[in-house]
């Protein structure tokens, strides 16, 4: 019993530590306030290609998670990055890898692109 409770303690305290250490570089927007400064940043799209066919952000650029490694090039340091997916854990991911590069003015979409409500193209 006193091992289960040690390991739950560990896995919250690390739960916590994680969601805070992101809130120090991840800024997490309202959808207006995300609209107030995403033209003068990189608007980034971090869902695959076939969700982003589907509809995006009107002036979103597609850079998968899964292609942001190798795609890091595409992404300058020294403007803002304005980063989505379809509901806010794909993006928190890519700004915790750009964070670890050097990336600093990183900012997401609170919900997501399911919460968008904004212009979209199809």
């Amino acid at each position: 019993m006193e091992i289960i409770i040690i390991v739950l303690v560990i896995i919250i305290g690390f739960g916590l530590f994680r969601y805070f250490r992101q809130r120090a570089y991840l800024k997490i927007l309202t959808e207006d306030q995300f609209r107030e400064g995403y033209r003068k940043a990189q608007l980034i799209d971090v869902r695959e290609p076939q969700e982003f066919k589907k509809g995006h952000i009107l002036g979103a650029r597609n850079i998968p998670l899964t292609q942001m490694k190798q795609r890091l090039v595409e992404l300058r340091k020294d403007k803002p990055v304005y980063l989505y997916c379809q509901s806010g854990s794909r993006s928190a991911r890519a700004a915790q890898l750009l964070q670890k590069k050097g990336y600093q003015d990183l900012n997401q979409l609170k919900g997501g692109f399911k919460k968008w409500t904004g212009k979209v193209k199809i």
